[in-house]
């Protein structure tokens, strides 16, 4: 019986301890965007915002984002408090980061899309414009290709979540208008994008 007993307190103890090691995420916290990787609540360099503002919150779920099919999540009914103009809403960012030569939504971004998609669901009246933008590698042609596929992703995306088709517009500026003009691996991290742009707004 003592036996037993000192087993399971030994079980216990390595449960709590896989528990606390079981965090993930990188040393800094950073992700190769210099964005805070969700779950990693580490100290890295301040996150970038569309305003080019510190963004003290973590960018959403690591999953598909936390819609539930009812329209409430994690940010409450329909994306959140409404408001474009909320600076704590997640409907302020507005920018999702794509890796190298790739038109995949990363998991980290998703949250973001899905609370754009319940909002334009809830607001059948508000439209959006999607701008793809890709790195300045590769021809002018391939990168507005790229950007009008980056763009044609997040699309999908927003309209499998109920925004109407109709509400979303997409076009490319390919290599065209960098977020950063420098020619490193850092700036190209910023400039592989879709911009959310709400019509009139």
């Amino acid at each position: 019986m003592k036996f037993l007993k000192l087993l399971l307190i030994g079980l216990l103890v390595l449960l709590a301890l896989d528990g606390c090691s079981s965090k993930g995420g990188t040393e800094s916290g950073e992700n190769e965007y210099g964005l805070m990787d969700e779950g990693t609540g580490g100290t890295g360099g301040p996150r970038i915002s569309r305003y080019g503002q510190p963004d003290s919150e973590r960018y959403g779920t690591g999953g598909s984002g936390s819609y539930d099919g009812t329209g409430a999540g994690r940010y409450g009914a329909a994306g959140g408090s409404g408001n474009l103009d909320d600076p704590s809403s997640p409907l302020a960012r507005r920018v999702i980061y794509f890796e190298y030569d790739s038109d995949e939504v990363q998991p980290q971004f998703r949250s973001i899309v899905s609370a754009h998609a319940h909002y334009l669901a809830s607001h059948p009246d508000r439209n959006v414009v999607l701008e793809g933008h890709a790195d300045e590698r590769g021809s002018p042609e391939y990168n507005i290709a790229l950007g009008e596929q980056r763009a044609q992703a997040v699309q999908r995306m927003m309209a499998l979540q109920g925004a109407g088709e109709a509400q979303i517009q997409v076009v490319s500026f390919g290599e065209e208008k960098p977020a950063n003009p420098g020619h490193d691996e850092s700036s190209w991290q910023l400039n592989r994008r879709v911009e959310i742009f709400y019509s009139g707004h």
